[in-house]
């Protein structure tokens, strides 16, 4: 039996889907996505992990979602909407900046040619989704109307959520509600698909959640008694303070939440987390808490300061939160993000609820030999990767060390008779740890041109795509040795 809450022994790989191929500007759930199913598991991966889901702002970071709650429209395959004949194909071939017009045609043609089943579903879906879903649509609504403009700009009614005022704006924007709701049920149902043919496939999904919340969301609009707010904007925002990294510390934006309003939030407290997770858990079978220190206590830095010099560490209540969690939703597995410099009592939250944390092949190399991150100390609970999404590939990374530390790799790894993002990928293949995940760019020993994310950088991220050419037979196959050999099939 596992020691470990995230099951038996596997493997898996990172990819977003926004980095499937196709013929979109952005990977999409198409065809494509079947297709790389299929590759995982003949290679034997047991696990997909993918960013968050969540629609995003111009800037394309999953991680600067306008709703946690909903899914991301871009993601949406045309070729599903053709063949419920909602879309024609010349229709489905169209681009708009975000795809919002061509899905509100397809949601008029639901309207005049759904079946009553169909029509029975998007009930159901709304009922089901009601604790976010219609404010979620009306926010997007009211903010594509008024041209991005940040909801603390708008007319106080509307800020302030006056309910004359929203009631107004829903009966002026009916119709463009009306198609964002279609398209999230749309988005579920797609994403439903295939999630079920992963599962038929022996993968699970493994997603994420952002800890902290984007300023310009449905979210903060539609609770703004759960954040430090005046008049929409923040009193306090994120970071974290100087370290090794920065003299000054760095500065987030995002704002704060107002702990004892979750404390009182619905009739056992903590409601909105709960809901959270209720919606995590219907769209993965795996979930990795971003920013996990942030659940023990949170950096909190007067709006306005030019550095994060003046910030302070508050409490948070992660132990309450993920005590209703559990209770109301049952235990389910929740891997913690524990990167950086991790203090005794987030370590001790952690390990109060046997999450499992995760270790960076990459972070290893500091000359200690006690290092968390090299494979001879990993325990078995928890997540390897020879790197993450915030990573170089790992030819990226072997390109910036120097001599030294390229000598203290190679040692390490041991003579193989391989390159060296294979035998990275080995070594962490061959860890105890239970679940071992790689990027596809290390499966295909990318250059670091095709890393997905550069941290403190505000573009040119998010859009790498791969094409199936780099994935020959030979590639597959050697995956599949790998994971067998270790155990992971």
């Amino acid at each position: 039996m596992s020691t470990s809450p995230l099951g038996p022994r596997a493997a898996g790989l990172l990819l977003h889907p926004t980095s499937l191929p196709g013929t979109r500007t952005t990977g999409d759930f198409s065809h494509s996505a079947y297709r790389f199913i299929e590759f995982a598991a003949a290679a034997g991966f047991r696990v997909w992990q993918v960013l968050p889901l969540s629609p995003t702002h111009p800037d394309g970071s999953p991680y600067n979602a306008v709703s946690m709650f909903a899914g991301d429209p871009a993601l949406i395959s045309r070729d599903w909407l053709v063949d419920r004949g909602w879309l024609r194909i010349d229709e489905a071939v169209a681009e708009t900046e975000n795809g919002e017009d061509v899905l509100a045609l397809a949601a008029r043609r639901f309207d005049e040619t759904a079946t009553a089943e169909q029509q029975a579903e998007l009930r159901r879906f709304t009922r089901r989704e009601s604790a976010w879903l219609a404010d979620y649509a009306l926010y997007q609504s009211l903010r594509h109307d008024r041209e991005l403009e940040p909801w603390w700009q708008w007319p106080a009614g509307l800020r302030d959520r006056d309910p004359a005022a929203l009631e107004k704006a829903r009966h002026r924007l009916d119709a463009a509600i009306r198609a964002r709701v279609f398209t999230q049920y749309v988005f579920d149902s797609q994403w439903s698909e295939l999630r079920g043919y992963a599962g038929r496939h022996g993968i699970r999904v493994f997603g994420d959640m952002p800890l902290y919340v984007s300023p310009d969301s449905a979210d903060v609009w539609s609770r703004q008694d759960l954040f430090k707010l005046t008049c929409g904007r923040a009193r306090t925002v994120t970071g974290v303070p100087p370290d090794y990294f920065s003299d000054i510390g760095q500065i987030w934006g995002q704002p704060t939440f107002d702990w004892p309003a979750h404390a009182a939030d619905g009739k056992h407290g903590y409601d909105w987390w709960v809901q959270r997770f209720r919606r995590l858990r219907e769209l993965y079978d795996i979930v990795r808490i971003d920013h996990f220190r942030g659940l023990a206590a949170g950096y909190e830095i007067p709006a306005g300061a030019e550095t994060a010099l003046d910030g302070q560490w508050v409490p948070a209540p992660g132990e309450a939160i993920l005590r209703q969690v559990f209770r109301r939703l049952g235990r389910f597995p929740i891997v913690a993000e524990d990167l950086g410099t991790i203090t005794p009592d987030v370590i001790a939250l952690r390990d109060q609820f046997r999450l499992p944390g995760m270790r960076v092949y990459q972070f290893g190399f500091d000359g200690d030999p006690a290092n968390p991150h090299l494979p001879h100390t990993y325990p078995t609970n928890a997540v390897a990767y020879t790197g993450t999404h915030d990573n170089p590939t790992t030819v990226g990374w072997w390109e910036t060390l120097d001599s030294a530390a390229r000598d203290a790799v190679l040692r390490y790894l041991g003579p193989r008779g391989e390159s060296v993002p294979g035998a990275v990928l080995r070594s962490v293949l061959a860890s105890t740890a239970n679940l071992a995940i790689t990027p596809l760019q290390d499966l295909l020993e990318l250059p670091d041109s095709a890393r997905m994310n550069r941290p403190g950088t505000a573009t040119g991220n998010w859009g790498w795509r791969f094409d199936w050419d780099q994935l020959p037979p030979a590639v597959g196959e050697r995956a599949y040795g790998l994971n067998r050999t270790y155990g992971r099939v």
